[in-house]
């Protein structure tokens, strides 16, 4: 039992489930920004640089080769694929890295001041108490409330 005794600890610790909430909104946000970048942002600047679909950016180091068939409907030879350096699709996922970094930057930025916001409340000093009346000003209220009596 010592084992899955451990094993629970851990699990339930704030840090690693807090972990995990953060994975899974990280994996789900980066979804939304490929979303955006292939969607929105990348066909936009494909139509500002002339019509050009980013996706279909490459450069081909080797031509396809198609099948060869023989009269009789065989394949004697297998196709081969072209072999292309897929560039458009790298700057594509260039600015999706950009913007996730960029909202990530934004997101530890406010996360920091308001860190500093709560150190510096945790920090001020407390206000402090009104300093003992002095011998005399407890003798002037005496008779302050001596007099106040008749």
């Amino acid at each position: 039992m010592g084992f899955l005794s451990d094993f629970k600890a851990f699990a339930l610790k704030g840090n690693v489930v807090d972990m995990a909430v953060g994975v899974i909104i990280g994996g789900a946000f980066g979804k939304i920004v490929s979303s955006i970048v292939a969607d929105v942002i990348m066909p936009a600047i494909g139509v500002l640089v002339g019509g050009v679909n980013f996706a279909d950016l490459k450069y081909t180091l080797k031509e396809a080769i198609p099948a060869q068939v023989n009269e009789a409907g065989e394949t004697v030879k297998e196709a081969v694929e072209a072999v292309t350096i897929n560039y458009g699709a790298f700057i594509q996922n260039v600015i999706d890295f950009l913007i996730v970094a960029l909202a990530v930057f934004f997101m530890i930025k406010a996360i920091m001041k308001l860190s500093s916001l709560r150190k510096k409340e945790e920090e001020a000093p407390a206000p402090e108490p009104d300093p003992e009346p002095t011998a005399e000003e407890k003798l002037l209220t005496e008779i302050r409330d001596l007099l106040k009596k008749d």
